[in-house]
């Protein structure tokens, strides 16, 4: 990335600080005058000039003054950004929600709230889901004749998951025998999660072939329980966005909304974007950074919540790329804390 002088940055901050919260494309004149700069508007016009040739700034008419592109907002976000952090009022008011919502409603009182204060700080759409088992460690199988060759395998998982699936034999095979093997199973891999058992299983192979089949349709029923990581996602202010200048009358925002109504692509969304990163990182995308779509006119702010390793959830914000990220970014941050809390809480 092109290196900007000292007076590059003061002017490109100022630009984005200004368009966030007119929507306005903002001119030499007004800049100096506004801010109150030592130096004039032609030098203004000059570093506005190089600003959009290095595509930190457009242009959007001729005559207009500039507005951020994608680039540049990265770049306001990843170097000139100061967070503004919440006051203590505003913390203090939010906790007793969340204390008064833990002690009345439960988790999904939690959820609700979380997507309702989000919203409401935010003033953009809240998404938040529901906290699921990072891995999941096998806790009992059951294995029981049906009838003929059928067979019924239970797989029960430490995150309270039930999985049963329907299997055909070769040949009949007694209950004593599938107790047998399902005993084994149990003695050999309780508490593994599904990459655990598969490596052991390898080392300790066994030369049954009922067992193998057995322990295969175990591995294939745990892989895609491990597949579905996003729970039921809460979302809140869609009338925020749709308020906006850039949606109000456009397709754009049909498109983002429409994110939303395909639950399944969003949990699968938030999940596969937040799942390296650890709990309470606030991740900034912006512009979709080209995962959707739908959402490449949106910015994001996302944050993962929970126990690592053991319980874990996603948390965040969907607006207009001209957000006011340094009032967003620690907002979601505190939320996910908070989040944080009540999941290690419950689970003691």
């Amino acid at each position: 990335m092109e290196t900007l002088t000292e007076r590059q940055k003061l002017i490109l901050s100022l630009v984005v600080h200004d368009y966030t919260k007119t929507a306005r494309p903002v001119g030499s004149k007004r800049l100096v005058e506004k801010f109150r700069l030592d130096f004039s508007p032609a030098t203004v016009r000059n570093e506005l000039a190089a600003l959009t040739e290095m595509n930190f700034l457009r242009q959007p008419h001729t005559s207009a003054g500039r507005v951020p592109t994608e680039k540049g907002y990265r770049y306001f976000v990843g170097t000139l950004m100061q967070t503004q952090e919440l006051s203590e009022e505003n913390r203090r008011m939010i906790e007793h929600q969340f204390f008064q919502t833990q002690q009345e409603q439960g988790i999904d009182g939690w959820m609700k709230l979380a997507a309702s204060i989000l919203a409401v700080q935010s003033n953009a759409i809240s998404v938040v889901s529901a906290p699921m088992p990072v891995r999941n460690g096998l806790k009992h199988v059951a294995v029981i004749g049906i009838t003929g060759k059928q067979i019924l395998l239970v797989l029960v998982l430490d995150g309270g998951q039930m999985q049963q699936r329907f299997i055909t034999l070769d040949e009949q095979t007694s209950q004593n025998e599938l107790t047998v093997i399902a005993n084994e199973i149990n003695q050999r891999f309780k508490g593994m999660t599904t990459e655990q058992i598969r490596k052991e299983s390898q080392i300790e192979k066994s030369r049954d072939p009922l067992m193998e089949l057995i322990l295969k349709n175990v591995l294939n029923a745990m892989y895609e329980t491990d597949a579905m990581k996003a729970g039921e996602v809460y979302t809140d202010g869609i009338s925020n966005v749709l308020a906006e200048p850039e949606f109000s009358e456009s397709e754009d925002a049909r498109r983002a909304l429409k994110i939303l109504e395909e639950r399944p692509a969003l949990q699968n969304f938030l999940s596969r974007t937040t799942w390296d990163q650890k709990i309470g990182g606030v991740q900034v995308l912006i512009g979709g950074e080209g995962l959707l779509a739908n959402l490449r006119n949106c910015s994001m702010v996302l944050a993962r919540y929970g126990l690592p390793d053991t319980l874990t959830g996603t948390v965040g914000v969907i607006g207009p790329m001209r957000m006011p990220y340094s009032r967003n970014i620690p907002t979601v941050r505190f939320i996910a804390g908070l989040l944080s809390d009540l999941v290690s809480e419950s689970l003691g």
